[in-house]
């Protein structure tokens, strides 16, 4: 855990658990890396789905409690959110010999939080990568969260080259990922999504876009290798009918009663069900890094505010439908 200094340091805080408006702006103790420690000024963070969760508290079915007992009654224990950033390496501890002060760097700190602020510490060996050149610090900090929990479930389903994946949620940030990856790992991809995003979907690789407004893919005769649920809108026994035996479904939002059941009987009629939390490793980001500069991959922002609208930026992450990451620039990366 990172040391802080008598330094203060700007943060926008949650010590309330609620709607965006509770959200205040605030002076925090500055952190200090520790031997193994990164400290990184912070230029950009984005507002991940966590965040909002952790926020509101408003959890998938089960957590509330759970959510309340590991994060804080009343109010984040942390209250510090953030878990997505990018930003520039100011310090670092006397066993740290990947990255140097000076260095652009992006990364995802998980439960740890802290990318609201000015700065954030967390360990050399976690989720840190440095930036590609080619890539804003803006879409540098949007890039983590989406590709990291696509590579990791991806991963666990085993996704091979000619499968077919169908991505339902398409469109958000995990989505979009999702849809990325899959081509890149040589899948055909079918999306799903609302009609203001098919043109998007389709163009970051999806063979198909299916308008969920105007039709259910359960219907569909096509059957595929994977369904990658990232909305969690139908039931487990609705998306299992169009997998293909040995088909494997991904539940991106499973509530605790159905992630009990995939962790205790994963396989249903010769079917695979893959719920749970995602990895963050170092290892993912730096591929997702290799790929943004060959120009195969990229993050998708919707909209970027600065850190003095933060609150806003809040209210608009909770809008449905964006179509990206929404993005705070927190400062310039020659401030100090």
């Amino acid at each position: 855990m990172a040391r802080f200094t008598a330094d203060p340091m700007a943060a926008l805080v949650c010590t309330r658990y609620g709607a965006p408006d509770l959200l205040k702006f605030s002076h925090v103790p500055r952190p200090a890396p520790r031997h193994n420690e990164v400290l990184v000024q912070v230029v950009a963070s984005s507002i991940t789905s966590g965040d909002r969760r952790i926020r509101s508290m408003n959890m998938p079915p089960g957590f509330g409690t759970l959510g309340r007992l590991a994060l804080g009654w009343s109010g984040p224990r942390n209250p510090v959110l953030g878990a997505e950033f990018s930003g520039v390496v100011r310090a670092v501890g006397d066993r740290v010999h990947k990255f140097a002060p000076g260095d652009a760097v992006f990364g995802i700190s998980g439960f740890r939080m802290g990318g609201h602020a000015e700065y954030v510490c967390l360990p050399h060996h976690g989720a840190l990568a440095h930036k590609p050149g080619n890539l804003s610090f803006e879409d540098a900090a949007a890039l983590s969260f989406g590709g990291t929990t696509a590579l990791s479930f991806l991963g666990r389903a085993a996704l091979a080259p000619g499968e077919t994946i169908l991505v339902n949620g398409a469109s958000g940030n995990v989505g979009l990922a999702a849809v990325q990856l899959a081509r890149l790992l040589g899948s055909e991809v079918t999306g799903v999504c609302s009609t203001a995003h098919l043109e998007q979907v389709h163009s970051l690789g999806a063979v198909r876009v299916i308008d969920y407004t105007r039709e259910d893919f359960t219907s569909l005769d096509q059957r595929f290798d994977v369904v990658f649920d990232v909305a969690c809108n139908l039931s487990v026994a609705q998306c299992l009918t169009v997998l293909k035996p040995g088909g494997r479904l991904i539940r991106i939002q499973a509530g605790l009663a159905e992630m009990c059941r995939a962790l205790l009987q994963p396989r249903r009629g010769g079917l695979r069900v893959l719920a749970g939390t995602a990895q963050e490793r170092s290892g993912d980001l730096e591929q997702l890094a290799d790929w943004v500069r060959q120009g195969l991959y990229r993050a998708v922002v919707a909209r970027v505010f600065p850190f003095a609208q933060a609150i806003e930026a809040h209210r608009f992450a909770d809008l449905p439908g964006r179509g990206g990451s929404v993005v705070m620039r927190m400062q310039s990366p020659a401030s100090s």
